[in-house]
């Protein structure tokens, strides 16, 4: 894992520009704490910083291969190919020498020997950049499920590019503006492919290949989700699913440094854990595998269910790690850690933007930030809700059946859509006709299958939502907040062949017992506990702690006060209306509860002057902050 830079241009001498190109790495030093690279050319320069997981000795980069006495390859990478050891028999069957045991060097002379069809054969989360001074042409490549960020902006004479907008944002000439769409983007919990919020700035896509050269920028997608007939039975079909993740669970294990897992207690961490732990007692490692949960001081004692949590997660989480072997350690946090200023400042330069989920971020910022004293890989359970249909708007017939984005239906229950309509800026930004364009450009993409209807044809739909537009902003939360800490977060439910083949099964099967997940559920039967595996799902846990929102609305109560830059946005009488709330209409947290928005305002007005954000919307006065 890494953090990766760079500038082409084509009509200018980058050699003497070594400067700005170091400027743009450094911002990426917390992603890659362990070593630090640059590489110049007349119209190229990539930068690299690395967290050393692999190869730690011989892994440098840029990576550098020549191809004849006058020109060069490189590569500035990150992330990881789980198949890299294959791939590396197989060049060396036909003929490559390799000089380091890094996937780095594997991905480079794949590119050498197979061209750009190389992409096809990585297994595995990656953004990289290639640059081949034989035909003087930049590839960025984004893995097929969009784990691993990527972001560049197109120049008058080429691109800047980098793991994180910060990079593209500390070269001179880029100033952080966000218009009407970047602000409607950022409000409307959508996450559309390829928008980056900041004007002229983009997401290179999943699964999409960037090519930029002398004659402009091109883009092609080398994969994307297909629909096709299932013909496994379900007895097939849930042993499928099993070893599919036990061989993704044992490839993604692989390191040669310390590895944990993120343990919340539900079923997806829960499947995770039990299979890595099963995976390092066959590799003989003696020592219990180290599993990870946050919780918050007095939250059993005060826990309340709700539609989204139904009950504490350390008790669950305990007992899986004493079924598995596991070494259970609890982060436990209070109403302090979370509204302390540094962490908050830290967890919003990670993302670059206000936060979306309230404390969740911050507790997620705290979680990882212990997690790395003890391992510099974590796996975790991301994107099994997506694939099996584990969240409740695959299951509430009115969110399924909406004509909107699913998620949307919750948000609007618990009092999202409600705070932004009074705080003004539902109506304003125009949030519901942004919505509906982004979700009917959505439903254009959806791989439909032929002669199929009804529910099954809906739940394709909301498959794909999910795991195109809600898993990449969850994704893309995990892998800002997690790297900001030099931690590196796998996720084995985003192995393609997995999400593949899983997306493909009808509902009928993946909800065979009448609950969520059956599928995922009826593969660990033996492997977990039942009282796990017949456990409600609950989101990541949130505090429950009313001196939190009491503390919060504190700080919206200074939003109030004359010259704040949030008021280029809302109104005085906006913010007021939101405290005119009673205390305890904000206590549910996630990013669907009206405290969420509370939380996005405040981190809006430090963001704001943070980044010395201009505004170009009707309505406002255009001016940054100074």
């Amino acid at each position: 894992m890494c953090g990766i830079a760079g500038w082409v241009a084509f009509q200018a001498d980058l050699t003497t520009r070594r400067d700005i190109g170091e400027a743009m790495t450094a911002t990426m030093s917390c992603r890659g704490p362990d070593a630090s690279g640059t590489w110049v050319a007349p119209h190229a320069i990539l930068g690299h910083r690395r967290l050393s997981i692999i190869d730690l000795e011989h892994g440098g980069q840029p990576m550098v291969v020549p191809t004849d006495a006058a020109h060069q390859v490189v590569i500035t990478y990150s992330g990881e190919v789980y198949n890299f050891r294959e791939l590396r028999a197989e060049l060396t069957a036909a003929g490559h020498d390799f000089r380091t045991d890094s996937d780095t060097e594997v991905v480079l002379r794949a590119y050498l020997h197979w061209g750009e069809a190389f992409v096809d054969r990585l297994n595995g989360m990656y953004a990289f950049a290639v640059w081949d001074s034989r035909t003087e042409e930049l590839l960025l490549v984004r893995d097929r499920i969009g784990i691993k960020p990527l972001y560049y902006r197109p120049t008058d004479d080429g691109v800047l590019f980098g793991s994180e907008p910060k990079a593209i944002l500390a070269h001179p000439d880029v100033d952080a503006v966000v218009d009407l769409d970047g602000l409607r983007e950022m409000f409307s919990i959508v996450k559309t492919p390829g928008h980056a919020v900041y004007q002229g700035m983009y997401e290179v896509r999943p699964g999409t290949l960037t090519k930029v050269s002398r004659t402009g920028l091109t883009s092609r997608r080398y994969w994307q989700l297909r629909s096709r007939p299932h013909s496994h039975d379900l007895e097939t079909t849930v042993a499928t699913v099993r070893d599919l993740l036990t061989d993704i669970v044992a490839r993604q294990f692989y390191a040669d440094v310390p590895v944990g897992t993120l343990l919340s207690g539900g079923l997806d961490s829960s499947a995770v854990t039990a299979l890595a732990a099963r995976h390092q007692e066959t590799l003989g490692i003696a020592e219990p595998l180290p599993a990870f949960s946050v919780d918050f001081v007095g939250h059993e004692e005060r826990f309340q269910a709700d539609v989204q949590w139904e009950d504490p997660d350390i008790p669950f989480a305990v007992e899986v790690a004493k079924h598995v072997g596991a070494e259970h350690v609890t982060i436990v946090l209070d109403s302090d850690d979370v509204l302390d200023d540094g962490v908050r400042g830290a967890t919003l330069r990670a993302q670059d933007l206000p936060i979306s989920t309230g404390d969740m971020e911050y507790s997620l910022y705290l979680l990882c930030q212990q997690v790395r004293r003890r391992v510099t890989v974590a796996l975790s359970g991301e994107a099994a809700d997506e694939l099996f249909g584990g969240y409740t708007w695959f299951h509430d017939p009115e969110a399924v059946h909406g004509d909107s984005f699913p998620w949307h239906h919750p948000f609007a229950k618990a009092g999202g859509i409600g705070a932004l309509r009074d705080v003004g800026l539902w109506d304003r930004l125009d949030l519901g006709g942004y919505v509906d364009r982004r979700y009917r450009e959505a439903l254009a993409e959806v791989p439909r299958l032929p002669g199929e209807t009804g529910l099954q044809a809906r739940m394709r739909e909301v498959s794909f939502l999910n795991l195109t537009r809600w898993e990449n902003f969850l994704l893309d939360r995990k892998d800002r907040i997690s790297m900001a800490v030099g931690l590196e977060v796998r996720v084995p439910f985003c192995d393609h062949r997995l999400v593949e083949y899983v997306f493909n099964v009808p509902w009928a099967m993946k909800t065979f017992d009448g609950r969520e997940k059956s599928l995922l559920r009826a593969a660990m039967r033996g492997v977990l506990p039942d009282s796990v595996l017949d456990r409600k799902k609950n989101p990541y846990p949130s505090t429950q702690d009313t001196t939190y929102e009491v503390a919060l609305r504190e700080r919206v109560a200074r939003l109030c006060e004359p010259g704040q830059p949030v008021h280029q946005l809302v109104s005085v009488e906006g913010i007021r209306r939101l405290l005119d709330r009673p205390v305890g209409a904000y206590v549910m947290g996630g990013p669907w509860s009206a405290r969420a928005v509370l939380e996005r305002l405040v981190e809006f007005n430090t963001w704001m002057t943070t980044y010395n954000v201009r505004l170009e919307l009707p309505g406002t006065e255009g001016k940054g902050q100074e």
